[in-house]
């Protein structure tokens, strides 16, 4: 097993939580009908925990995607305004120094 798999703790937790309910259920000091409430009631909770943890999943998702596109348009921004910039200080050389432009360089020779 790698150090930091996470599929192999998930196989062991709930081969944890299995064992640990099975142990649990046959050494209970509840009647049949009270262990069946207590695990409808658990199963319950547990569905209504994983819907809540579901949506808040759900909603730090879209915080990070929203996050993300953010960045992506400020990078974008970024480099339109670096080119635009480059053209501009490109333009104003070829302008300054008509040598460093063949075609301007030619066109004052002749």
């Amino acid at each position: 097993m790698e150090k930091g798999d996470s599929s192999a703790f998930v196989a062991g937790l709930a081969i944890g939580m299995g064992t640990g309910i099975v142990i649990g259920m046959l050494l209970a000091p509840k009647s049949g009908r009270e262990t069946r409430d207590v695990i409808r009631k658990s199963a319950t909770e547990g569905e209504e925990y994983f819907e809540q943890r579901g949506a808040e999943f759900r909603d730090t998702l879209k915080d990070l995607i929203r996050a993300v596109t953010r960045q992506r348009d400020n990078l974008t921004a970024a480099i339109e305004a670096g080119k635009e910039a480059y053209r501009k200080a490109a333009g104003r050389t070829v302008a300054a120094d008509p040598a460093a432009s063949p075609e301007l360089g030619a066109a004052s020779e002749g």
